[in-house]
């Protein structure tokens, strides 16, 4: 009897551990706009486990820009947010409790895409003219260094914010007689070329002396702070989620049309997502990253973006660039 008792309970708590083992940590991703090519990495590690092998079950939401997608991991909606590290910096400086714990893409791809109809030639030649953007995009934190390197200033263009699903629409509409949008050269193009119109004329910020970093993965001061080791298995995952989309783009662009679904799964949406795809695949590394090490924040990079910041877009912060961001849980 003693013996049954003794064996009962050993299962008992076999059965117990066993349950603790296999617990998942409930996780929300927050994308910085709906699915689209820069995203298949995050789709990837869902669809082929990385995320589950690293005890997390993840919650992939869509965003409403950088902005509001950094803002929703400071108050607390989401766990980790993908977006602008200049729209999280800004944040950040203002008191967001926000980090930088990793960089997907470490160059900028921003730029003013203008209609080839236009008859633009040259960025002066948008004096008077109407651009388009949306109110929480990163693309916005740094065109006014454009324009002021380009010899111009906000006063000279008619920017108006539309909303965030009709950006391309009304620009290939001509709404308003606006000739251009803010957007990334990532995924801009692409979509507005899957919509009938013609490759737009690109001024990348870049060159404009606005070299920045791009895209971060930020998380809550407390979250490193009460459950680092989450941090870790998350950004691991990630990691090799996005060294997965490496080695095979097309694999990646299939799990994000197995997830997402809809025209996302149809021939145009997947030639469209892997054009996207293509470009965040080539910013991966930035000229300072020597050691092609993926994720890492590098630090001359963020010096060089916090330092224009400080300079052309009015931050206001004493903290230096190492506090917007840490390595320590890179795998």
């Amino acid at each position: 009897m003693k013996r049954t008792i003794r064996l009962l309970l050993s299962a008992m708590a076999l059965a117990m551990f066993s349950n603790i083992a296999v617990a998942e940590d409930d996780v929300r991703l927050r994308l910085n706009w709906m699915y689209y090519g820069s995203h298949a990495g995050f789709a990837m590690g869902k669809d082929q486990g990385h995320y589950k092998d690293a005890g997390i079950n993840i919650d992939i939401r869509s965003g409403n820009g950088s902005s509001s997608a950094h803002r929703l991991v400071a108050n607390g909606d989401s766990d980790f947010a993908y977006g602008s590290c200049a729209a999280m910096t800004t944040l950040a400086a203002q008191g967001a409790p926000l980090v930088s714990v990793g960089v997907i893409d470490a160059m900028g791809t921003e730029a003013i895409l203008v209609r080839p109809d236009a008859g633009v030639e040259s960025i002066q030649d948008l004096k008077g003219k109407k651009i388009l953007t949306t109110a929480n995009a990163g693309v916005n934190t740094f065109f006014p260094l454009v324009l002021k390197n380009a010899g111009m200033s906000e006063s000279d263009v008619n920017i108006t914010n539309v909303p965030d699903g009709a950006l391309v629409s009304a620009y290939l509409q001509g709404t308003g007689d606006a000739v251009a949008i803010l957007g990334g050269l990532d995924d801009k193009p692409a979509e507005i070329m899957a919509n009938g119109g013609e490759q737009p004329v690109a001024f990348p910020y870049s060159d404009f002396g606005v070299n920045q970093v791009g895209y971060c993965i930020s998380t809550h001061a407390d979250t490193i702070a009460e459950n680092p080791d989450l941090v870790k298995r998350f950004m691991a995952a990630t990691v090799k989620a996005y060294k997965d989309a490496e080695a095979d783009p097309d694999g990646a662009i299939a799990s994000m049309a197995d997830i997402v679904g809809g025209t996302m799964a149809e021939d145009q949406g997947k030639a469209q997502a892997r054009s996207v795809l293509d470009v965040t695949l080539s910013v991966l590394y930035s000229a300072a990253n020597a050691d092609k090490m993926l994720g890492l924040n590098v630090p001359e990079d963020w010096d060089g973006m916090l330092t224009l910041m400080k300079d052309y877009n009015d931050l206001e912060t004493d903290q230096p660039a190492s506090a917007f961001y840490t390595n320590d849980y890179l795998p």
